[in-house]
């Protein structure tokens, strides 16, 4: 069984800076891809961005390209999301998950999922 636990949320200003971690327990996560995942209300989830497990693959979403950056520690059995230049339309709950894939988009690929973390952006 794998537990993910996303933290780093909270309320920043436009133009701002934020970094997410998601802290897997149970077993490690060097062996997955793992994706980052939002969802504001009202709307469905989104993918932000995937690595896959030595960290030599990456994807962004094309509205989060050049601002934000996923890598990933595999010692310490974390994946973080470094946003950038934040903007009040990247305001929503962001989940981590664990992809049985590698990296794909597809909400469907990831089984298991963090509780989530509140990003807030104000202008």
């Amino acid at each position: 069984q794998v537990q993910l636990v996303e933290s780093g949320g909270g309320l920043v200003q436009a133009g701002g800076s934020l970094r997410l971690s998601c802290a897997a327990s149970g077993r490690t996560l060097s062996s997955y891809a793992m994706g980052w995942f939002r969802q504001a209300p009202g709307k469905e989830r989104e993918v932000v961005a995937a690595i896959n497990w030595s960290g030599g693959i990456t994807y962004y979403a094309d509205s989060v390209k050049g601002r934000f950056t996923i890598s990933r520690d595999n010692a310490k059995n974390t994946v973080f999301l470094q946003m950038n230049s934040l903007k009040p339309e990247d305001t929503a709950v962001y989940y981590c998950a664990r992809s049985r894939e590698g990296v794909t988009t597809t909400l469907r690929g990831y089984d298991y999922w963090g509780q989530g973390t509140q990003v807030t952006v104000s202008s």
